[in-house]
């Protein structure tokens, strides 16, 4: 006789870290979720009166590889923040209030301890945010994956009013490019932080402190939390014309995604300091200048792009949130 449990998938353990749970995500609901946890689906009851012509935004996303670097430290309470964060920045910079959150969580062997701490990051996130968290999915493949190994993904949907959405039509001619500082790498170019860092190349095991980074470890560096700009934006929304969020593809090539055809954009890449991670990343592994900007974010997670009238207020609104923003460049 052969179990399902033999062929190495556990459900009692997963409905086990389910029920432990279970309260926690029921502490990120509010009066509109009208479903318990553990319902076929999830259930959001829209309250649209203070939003003519709703359009939803939604997004799905993951945090790639950084994932590794949580497995190898051992280190699972920030990941599910990251993933949130990311979610939420992506249509926040449309314009759009998140709503509710679902999460994707497969292991090649469930460890209560491992999701039970990614978990309640991701709750943490959600709660922090005034996101639902109302679904999910836990699945464990031992075929798949090693069994060490999990995979991490998250869908987000909000709402904007028709009129509200931030899609770059605004931008024009002579606007200015802000940047707003990351945290870190955020969830960007790990395959590549992860070759020149902690491979062969470099020898660098996750506690060492180089000096170029000021006191931080390697692991402080490649774990800090994914940065969440929603309370910035919304107080910005007023005077921007467009945001971007900064992810694969660096700062140019985030940007241009929201430029209206005919306009050009310049970056001086020497108007901030970039964060030491990088330049440790560039100089151990040599990697090409051109390389640097398509895959990491270089110390500007957010770009904020306004008319020259708006400089003060954007200054103001940043600062307000501890934000030091600086005019990395302009609309041409």
């Amino acid at each position: 006789m052969t179990t399902y449990k033999d062929a190495g998938v556990d459900i009692f353990k997963a409905e086990q870290v389910f029920q432990h749970l279970k309260p926690l995500i029921r502490s990120t609901h509010s009066s509109a979720v009208i479903r318990d946890v553990g319902a076929f689906g999830g259930f959001f009851q829209l309250d649209l009166s203070d939003c003519p012509e709703p359009v939803l935004v939604s997004s799905i996303d993951g945090v790639g590889t950084k994932i590794k670097v949580a497995v190898q430290a051992g280190v699972h309470d920030t990941i599910g923040q990251d993933l949130v964060h990311h979610c939420i920045n992506d249509i926040a910079v449309c314009g759009a209030e998140p709503l509710y959150f679902l999460d994707y969580f497969a292991a090649g062997e469930l460890s209560v301890e491992v999701i039970e701490s990614v978990m309640k990051g991701l709750i943490d996130a959600c709660k922090n945010s005034g996101i639902a968290l109302i679904g999910g999915e836990t699945a464990e493949m031992p075929d798949l994956y090693s069994l060490t190994d999990y995979d991490l993904a998250g869908v987000i949907v909000g709402v904007v009013s028709k009129n509200k959405i931030i899609d770059g039509s605004k931008v024009t001619k002579g606007d200015l490019v802000w940047g707003i500082p990351s945290s870190g790498i955020h969830t960007n170019g790990y395959s590549l932080a992860r070759k020149v860092l902690l491979g062969t190349l470099s020898g660098f095991s996750l506690e060492e402190k180089p000096p170029q980074l000021q006191g931080k470890s390697i692991q402080d560096e490649l774990l800090s939390v994914h940065k969440c700009y929603l309370p910035l934006i919304r107080e910005l929304k007023e005077y921007a014309h467009a945001f971007a969020h900064v992810t694969g593809g660096g700062i140019e090539g985030n940007t241009r995604r929201i430029l209206p055809d005919g306009l050009q954009l310049t970056i001086n890449y020497d108007r901030w300091n970039r964060s030491p991670i990088f330049r440790l990343i560039q100089e151990r592994g040599a990697v090409p200048e051109s390389d640097m900007r398509e895959t990491f974010n270089l110390g500007i997670g957010l770009v904020v792009i306004a008319p020259p009238v708006a400089y003060e207020d954007v200054y103001r609104i940043a600062s307000a949130h501890q934000e030091t923003p600086v005019v990395i460049g302009s609309i041409q």
